[in-house]
C-alpha cells in the first residue's frame, strides 16, 4: 500500500532585511515587527485550519521574540534557520542550535540557510542536526544553478537533504515567489503535478509576506499580495491542499 502524500509546509522566521538588498535602509526594530505581524497572522491561521508547519527560526529573532516561541512550540516543530538573516558564520549552526533548544525545549534537528545558500554537510552534521533543506534543485538567475541535483531527499551521511519543491521535467520552483506572482488557479495546477509525481511537497514562506509591505521600496514582484491578501490566497491554498494530503513536520522523516 503507497504511503499517504504528504505536504511539508515551513515559514522562515527571520528579521525583515529585504529592503536593505534594495538601497533603503531599515533599523533592526523595524526589521522585527513586520516580522512579527506576519509571523501572528501565519500562526493564527494555522490555528484556526488545525494545520503543523516547521518553522525554522535565526536565533537573533527568537532571542527577541521568546513569547512568539512559546507558541510556536505548542503545536509546531521549531528548526534552525541560522543565527543572524543577514550574516553567517560556521560557529553559528551550533548557536543557533543552542539558542532554539533552549528557547524552545525541543531537540532541534533541522536547519535551512537563509537564502537558500550552499552549507557544508559535514559542518551540519557536527553541529548535531539530522536535516537540512537548503536546496532549491533549480535554476534561479543571480542566485543558483543547481539544475543536477536530486529532486527528492538524499541522505550524506547522518544528514538528510530534504530540497523544496520544483516541479517534474522542467523544475519550476514552487517556492514562496511563484506561489506569489502565478495566478493561484495555475500554481495549485503545478501542485497537483508535483504531488502526484512525488507523493509530497516541501513549501516555504517568510512572515514579512504576511504583513503590508507595499511602501519598503521593493519591487511589485516582492510586494504583491502583502497583508491580509495573503493570508487569504495561503487560507484558500492550504485547504485545498488538505483535501489531497497531509501535513507532517520535518521532523517525522528522521527516525530519532
Amino acid at each position: 500500500m503507497p504511503r499517504p502524500k504528504q505536504i511539508f509546509l515551513s515559514f522562515d522566521i527571520e528579521e525583515f532585511d529585504v529592503p536593505l538588498e534594495y538601497g533603503h535602509p531599515i533599523d533592526m526594530d523595524e526589521q522585527f515587527r513586520v516580522s512579527k505581524i506576519g509571523l501572528d497572522a501565519i500562526l493564527d491561521l494555522l490555528d484556526r485550519l488545525g494545520i503543523r508547519a516547521t518553522f525554522f527560526i535565526t536565533a537573533h529573532f527568537a532571542q527577541h521574540h521568546p513569547a512568539s516561541i512559546a507558541r510556536i512550540t505548542q503545536t509546531h516543530e521549531v528548526a534552525s534557520h541560522g543565527f543572524y538573516h543577514s550574516q553567517f558564520d560556521v560557529a553559528d549552526l551550533g548557536k543557533s542550535r543552542q539558542v532554539l533548544q533552549q528557547l524552545s525545549g525541543q531537540t532541534v534537528l533541522g536547519f535551512r540557510m537563509a537564502r537558500l545558500q550552499p552549507v557544508s554537510e559535514e559542518a551540519i552534521a557536527q553541529a548535531g542536526y539530522r536535516y537540512n533543506s537548503s536546496l532549491n534543485p533549480t535554476w534561479l538567475p543571480g542566485r543558483y544553478n543547481h539544475l543536477t541535483k536530486p529532486r527528492k531527499p538524499t541522505w550524506s551521511g547522518t544528514v538528510l537533504t530534504i530540497p523544496v519543491s520544483v516541479t517534474p521535467l522542467i523544475r519550476f520552483p514552487l517556492f514562496w515567489l511563484s506561489f506569489k506572482n502565478l495566478p493561484l488557479g495555475l500554481y495549485k495546477l503545478l501542485s497537483a503535478w508535483t504531488l502526484g509525481c512525488d507523493r509530497a511537497l516541501n513549501l516555504y514562506f517568510h512572515p514579512w509576506e504576511f504583513a503590508p509591505i507595499q511602501h519598503y521600496g521593493l519591487p511589485g514582484y516582492l510586494s504583491r499580495h502583502g497583508g491580509a491578501e495573503m493570508v487569504e490566497r495561503l487560507e484558500d491554498y492550504l485547504i485545498w491542499l488538505n483535501k489531497k494530503a497531509v501535513f507532517a513536520t520535518f521532523n517525522t522523516m528522521i527516525d530519532v
